[in-house]
């Protein structure tokens, strides 16, 4: 019996190589030199000298928010802090009381944060020698309104959820002028300058001498 001829090997085909790349890791988002994130940086850690305008200063705010002034534009002003100080005022009220209604009622620019005391002066129509001694001029106060929502409403809402206030005054609102006629001024004072009055006031006009006044208490014109 003749012996089986042995079955012929299939012949393999090396297979070529691949080479796969190396995935590159991912790399972090370049940072904004122009636009820094401080607004988790604590207070007296920001570095306030140069400060540029679009630095954020608190989630939702930048620092130009704080001196932006339409009349300051217009008639040439320059309204720049004059003192680190009232820069970190300003920063303060941003973070304490800005950021918390920016919370509640949603995105919002402030009408007007500080004002230097040339702008005061022009806004005034006060002499050259006049200082004002508004908070508005040491980064301490804020006028604010909020779209559809009634000025009085919001400087209620500000006195029953702030954590902490100098002054609230409902200023010039006129419910027959709609309700968002006037505006909120709310003050903070910056930490070791003092204990926060937490006063409310209302700016109406007087019915028997027509002049407008300051009145104790949140209050709409009569």
């Amino acid at each position: 019996m003749s012996p089986r001829p042995k079955k012929a090997q299939a012949e393999v085909t090396p297979q070529a190589k691949v080479f796969r790349r190396k995935r590159a890791a991912p790399q972090p988002a370049a940072r904004d030199a122009s636009a820094p994130d401080y607004s988790r940086t604590p207070l007296d850690a920001i570095p306030l000298a140069g400060l540029p305008p679009r630095a954020l200063i608190a989630p939702n705010f930048r620092m130009y928010e704080l001196s932006k002034s339409d009349l300051a534009a217009r008639l040439g002003i320059d309204n720049g802090f004059a003192s680190e100080a009232h820069l970190r005022a300003a920063i303060h009220l941003a973070r304490q009381v800005l950021q918390p209604i920016r919370d509640a009622f949603g995105s919002y620019s402030p009408n007007s944060v500080y004002r230097s005391q040339r702008l005061e002066r022009a806004l005034k129509n006060k002499p050259a020698s006049w200082l004002s001694t508004s908070q508005h001029a040491k980064g301490e106060a804020c006028d604010i309104e909020i779209v559809a929502m009634p000025t009085l409403e919001l400087a209620a809402w500000a006195r029953d959820h702030l954590a902490d206030f100098d002054q609230i005054i409902c200023e010039c609102y006129d419910p027959a002028k709609g309700p968002n006629s006037g505006w909120v001024h709310i003050s903070l004072k910056p930490p070791g300058t003092g204990a926060n009055r937490k006063q409310c006031l209302s700016y109406v006009r007087d019915k028997t001498s027509g002049r407008l006044v300051y009145v104790t208490g949140l209050t709409a014109m009569a």
